[in-house]
Protein backbone atom coordinates (compact mmCIF):
# COMPACT_ATOMS: atom_id res chain seq x y z
CA UNK A 1 0.00 0.00 0.00
CA UNK A 2 2.57 2.53 0.88
CA UNK A 3 4.35 1.71 -2.34
CA UNK A 4 1.64 2.71 -4.20
CA UNK A 5 1.17 5.65 -2.27
CA UNK A 6 4.50 7.08 -2.22
CA UNK A 7 4.78 6.25 -6.19
CA UNK A 8 1.24 8.36 -7.23
CA UNK A 9 2.67 11.43 -4.67
CA UNK A 10 5.78 11.37 -6.18
CA UNK A 11 4.34 11.36 -9.85
CA UNK A 12 1.65 13.77 -9.05
CA UNK A 13 1.95 15.69 -5.56
CA UNK A 14 -0.49 17.19 -4.41
CA UNK A 15 -2.92 16.64 -7.38
CA UNK A 16 -3.15 13.09 -6.44
CA UNK A 17 -4.92 13.49 -3.55
CA UNK A 18 -6.74 16.92 -4.76
CA UNK A 19 -9.46 15.65 -2.10
CA UNK A 20 -7.30 15.88 0.69
CA UNK A 21 -5.57 18.76 -0.30
CA UNK A 22 -8.85 20.55 -0.53
CA UNK A 23 -10.13 19.77 2.84
CA UNK A 24 -6.68 20.78 4.06
CA UNK A 25 -7.09 23.83 2.76
CA UNK A 26 -10.61 24.27 4.04
CA UNK A 27 -9.63 23.96 7.55
CA UNK A 28 -7.08 26.24 7.40
CA UNK A 29 -8.98 28.98 5.79
CA UNK A 30 -11.71 28.94 8.69
CA UNK A 31 -9.10 28.62 11.06
CA UNK A 32 -8.09 32.01 9.97
CA UNK A 33 -11.35 33.22 9.46
CA UNK A 34 -12.66 32.69 12.53
CA UNK A 35 -9.73 34.20 14.53
CA UNK A 36 -10.31 37.60 12.77
CA UNK A 37 -12.80 40.30 13.93
CA UNK A 38 -16.66 39.10 13.31
CA UNK A 39 -15.21 36.09 11.90
CA UNK A 40 -15.93 33.66 14.62
CA UNK A 41 -19.59 34.85 13.61
CA UNK A 42 -19.38 34.08 10.61
CA UNK A 43 -18.00 30.14 11.11
CA UNK A 44 -20.58 29.84 13.32
CA UNK A 45 -23.63 30.79 11.05
CA UNK A 46 -22.05 28.74 8.39
CA UNK A 47 -20.62 25.79 10.16
CA UNK A 48 -20.99 25.24 13.78
CA UNK A 49 -22.89 22.34 14.99
CA UNK A 50 -24.68 21.92 18.38
CA UNK A 51 -27.24 19.99 19.85
CA UNK A 52 -29.75 22.62 20.58
CA UNK A 53 -30.05 23.54 17.24
CA UNK A 54 -32.82 22.40 15.28
CA UNK A 55 -32.33 19.46 13.48
CA UNK A 56 -32.87 20.37 10.15
CA UNK A 57 -30.03 23.31 10.82
CA UNK A 58 -27.58 20.86 12.30
CA UNK A 59 -28.18 18.93 8.65
CA UNK A 60 -27.48 21.55 6.81
CA UNK A 61 -24.45 22.65 8.82
CA UNK A 62 -22.99 19.11 9.34
CA UNK A 63 -20.53 19.12 5.98
CA UNK A 64 -19.02 22.32 6.33
CA UNK A 65 -18.83 21.63 10.36
CA UNK A 66 -16.44 18.56 9.80
CA UNK A 67 -13.61 21.43 8.37
CA UNK A 68 -13.83 23.67 11.20
CA UNK A 69 -11.37 22.99 13.63
CA UNK A 70 -12.12 23.53 17.38
CA UNK A 71 -11.21 26.72 18.99
CA UNK A 72 -9.31 25.08 21.73
CA UNK A 73 -6.71 22.97 19.80
CA UNK A 74 -4.20 23.50 17.84
CA UNK A 75 -4.70 23.54 13.96
CA UNK A 76 -1.71 22.00 13.34
CA UNK A 77 -2.79 18.61 14.52
CA UNK A 78 -5.97 18.58 12.62
CA UNK A 79 -4.29 19.62 9.80
CA UNK A 80 -1.77 16.67 9.52
CA UNK A 81 -4.28 14.40 10.56
CA UNK A 82 -6.87 15.44 7.44
CA UNK A 83 -3.56 15.86 4.61
CA UNK A 84 -2.39 12.34 6.09
CA UNK A 85 -5.50 9.94 6.46
CA UNK A 86 -7.84 11.70 4.06
CA UNK A 87 -4.66 11.03 1.82
CA UNK A 88 -4.35 7.58 2.41
CA UNK A 89 -8.43 7.18 1.91
CA UNK A 90 -8.36 9.40 -1.52
CA UNK A 91 -5.84 6.60 -2.81
CA UNK A 92 -6.87 4.01 -0.95
CA UNK A 93 -10.39 3.58 -0.95
CA UNK A 94 -11.36 6.11 -3.80
CA UNK A 95 -12.34 9.60 -3.28
CA UNK A 96 -16.57 9.46 -3.37
CA UNK A 97 -15.79 6.61 -0.63
CA UNK A 98 -13.92 8.64 1.47
CA UNK A 99 -16.87 11.24 1.01
CA UNK A 100 -19.26 8.85 1.94
CA UNK A 101 -17.02 7.72 4.75
CA UNK A 102 -16.34 11.15 6.27
CA UNK A 103 -20.01 12.39 6.31
CA UNK A 104 -21.46 9.36 7.70
CA UNK A 105 -19.03 9.33 10.38
CA UNK A 106 -19.55 13.02 11.19
CA UNK A 107 -23.07 12.93 10.96
CA UNK A 108 -23.30 9.92 13.08
CA UNK A 109 -21.71 12.11 16.29
CA UNK A 110 -23.81 14.64 15.18
CA UNK A 111 -27.12 13.00 15.56
CA UNK A 112 -25.82 10.76 18.99
CA UNK A 113 -24.62 14.17 20.47
CA UNK A 114 -28.69 14.96 20.31
CA UNK A 115 -30.06 11.66 21.75
CA UNK A 116 -27.34 11.67 24.60
CA UNK A 117 -28.86 15.30 25.72
CA UNK A 118 -32.08 13.92 25.14
CA UNK A 119 -32.02 10.87 27.37
CA UNK A 120 -29.93 13.01 30.09
CA UNK A 121 -27.26 12.06 32.88
CA UNK A 122 -28.90 9.45 34.31
CA UNK A 123 -28.61 7.24 30.98
CA UNK A 124 -24.69 5.47 30.83
CA UNK A 125 -24.20 7.21 27.49
CA UNK A 126 -26.34 10.81 28.68
CA UNK A 127 -25.04 14.28 29.27
CA UNK A 128 -26.22 17.35 30.91
CA UNK A 129 -28.73 19.57 29.13
CA UNK A 130 -25.71 22.33 28.99
CA UNK A 131 -23.79 20.03 26.58
CA UNK A 132 -26.02 21.01 24.33
CA UNK A 133 -24.66 24.15 23.96
CA UNK A 134 -21.45 23.08 23.43
CA UNK A 135 -19.31 23.66 19.99
CA UNK A 136 -19.59 20.02 18.16
CA UNK A 137 -17.30 20.22 15.19
CA UNK A 138 -13.82 18.82 13.25
CA UNK A 139 -12.49 16.46 11.29
CA UNK A 140 -11.51 14.14 13.81
CA UNK A 141 -15.09 11.45 13.84
CA UNK A 142 -14.33 11.53 9.62
CA UNK A 143 -10.60 10.81 10.76
CA UNK A 144 -10.98 7.82 12.85
CA UNK A 145 -13.22 6.62 10.56
CA UNK A 146 -11.39 6.60 7.60
CA UNK A 147 -8.79 5.36 9.56
CA UNK A 148 -10.34 2.00 10.51
CA UNK A 149 -12.16 1.67 6.94
CA UNK A 150 -8.07 1.60 5.78
CA UNK A 151 -6.97 -0.83 7.98
CA UNK A 152 -10.00 -2.62 6.78
CA UNK A 153 -9.29 -2.23 3.10
CA UNK A 154 -5.68 -3.32 3.63
CA UNK A 155 -6.07 -6.36 5.55
CA UNK A 156 -3.84 -4.02 8.77
CA UNK A 157 -5.52 -5.59 11.75
CA UNK A 158 -3.07 -4.70 14.05
CA UNK A 159 -3.38 -0.80 12.88
CA UNK A 160 -7.35 -1.34 13.19
CA UNK A 161 -7.47 -2.68 16.62
CA UNK A 162 -4.97 -0.14 17.75
CA UNK A 163 -7.64 2.81 16.11
CA UNK A 164 -10.34 1.10 18.27
CA UNK A 165 -8.37 0.56 21.97
CA UNK A 166 -7.50 3.97 21.24
CA UNK A 167 -10.87 5.46 21.02
CA UNK A 168 -12.75 2.88 23.30
CA UNK A 169 -9.86 3.70 25.92
CA UNK A 170 -10.53 7.69 25.35
CA UNK A 171 -14.08 7.07 25.68
CA UNK A 172 -13.73 5.17 29.41
CA UNK A 173 -10.86 7.18 30.67
CA UNK A 174 -12.41 10.83 29.68
CA UNK A 175 -16.15 10.10 29.27
CA UNK A 176 -16.62 13.28 27.46
CA UNK A 177 -19.32 14.32 23.92
CA UNK A 178 -16.06 14.07 22.01
CA UNK A 179 -14.88 10.87 22.76
CA UNK A 180 -17.72 8.93 22.77
CA UNK A 181 -18.40 10.62 19.05
CA UNK A 182 -15.67 8.52 17.80
CA UNK A 183 -16.51 5.48 19.21
CA UNK A 184 -19.87 6.51 17.78
CA UNK A 185 -18.25 7.19 14.28
CA UNK A 186 -15.90 3.79 14.38
CA UNK A 187 -19.28 1.87 14.72
CA UNK A 188 -20.61 3.39 11.48
CA UNK A 189 -17.53 3.08 9.82
CA UNK A 190 -17.23 -0.68 10.96
CA UNK A 191 -20.88 -0.81 9.14
CA UNK A 192 -19.47 0.89 5.96
CA UNK A 193 -16.86 -1.24 5.82
CA UNK A 194 -18.47 -4.43 6.41
CA UNK A 195 -21.25 -3.28 3.95
CA UNK A 196 -19.12 -2.53 1.38
CA UNK A 197 -17.58 -6.18 2.17
CA UNK A 198 -20.27 -7.80 1.43
CA UNK A 199 -22.26 -6.33 -1.18
CA UNK A 200 -19.75 -4.19 -2.76
CA UNK A 201 -19.29 -6.16 -5.72
CA UNK A 202 -23.15 -7.53 -5.83
CA UNK A 203 -24.24 -4.72 -7.91
CA UNK A 204 -21.10 -4.58 -10.33
CA UNK A 205 -21.54 -8.46 -10.82
CA UNK A 206 -25.06 -8.13 -11.90
CA UNK A 207 -24.61 -5.14 -14.18
CA UNK A 208 -21.78 -7.68 -15.73
CA UNK A 209 -24.43 -10.26 -16.01
CA UNK A 210 -27.10 -8.51 -17.71
CA UNK A 211 -24.73 -6.49 -20.07
CA UNK A 212 -23.57 -10.40 -20.93
CA UNK A 213 -26.90 -11.71 -21.45
CA UNK A 214 -27.91 -8.70 -23.74
CA UNK A 215 -24.71 -9.53 -25.83
CA UNK A 216 -25.79 -13.22 -26.51
CA UNK A 217 -29.28 -12.10 -26.98
CA UNK A 218 -28.48 -10.27 -29.45
CA UNK A 219 -25.92 -12.44 -31.29
CA UNK A 220 -28.28 -14.76 -31.30
CA UNK A 221 -30.75 -12.55 -33.19
CA UNK A 222 -28.19 -11.47 -35.52
CA UNK A 223 -27.35 -15.22 -36.50
CA UNK A 224 -30.86 -16.30 -36.78
CA UNK A 225 -31.68 -13.22 -38.73
CA UNK A 226 -28.62 -14.58 -41.09
CA UNK A 227 -29.85 -18.05 -41.24
CA UNK A 228 -33.26 -16.66 -42.26
CA UNK A 229 -31.62 -14.52 -45.26
CA UNK A 230 -29.48 -17.60 -45.97
CA UNK A 231 -32.99 -19.65 -46.28
CA UNK A 232 -34.60 -17.28 -48.08
CA UNK A 233 -31.95 -16.43 -50.86
CA UNK A 234 -32.14 -20.25 -51.52
CA UNK A 235 -35.78 -20.63 -52.05
CA UNK A 236 -36.11 -17.17 -54.11
CA UNK A 237 -34.21 -17.73 -57.86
Amino acid sequence: MFGAVRERLVERKFAAVPLATAATLLIMMFSVIQHLPGGERFVTSIGVVRASLPLEVSLLRTPLSLYVPALDLPVWGALAQVFLVFGLAEIVLGRRMTLVIAYVCTLAGTLFARVAVAVGPDHLLGFPRWVAHVRDTGPSAAVVGLALCIAFRCRAWFTGGTVLVLMIGEAVILPNLAGLEHVVALMAAMLIAASVEVFGGFWPRVLAGVVAATAIAAAGRAGEARRRGAAAGTVIP
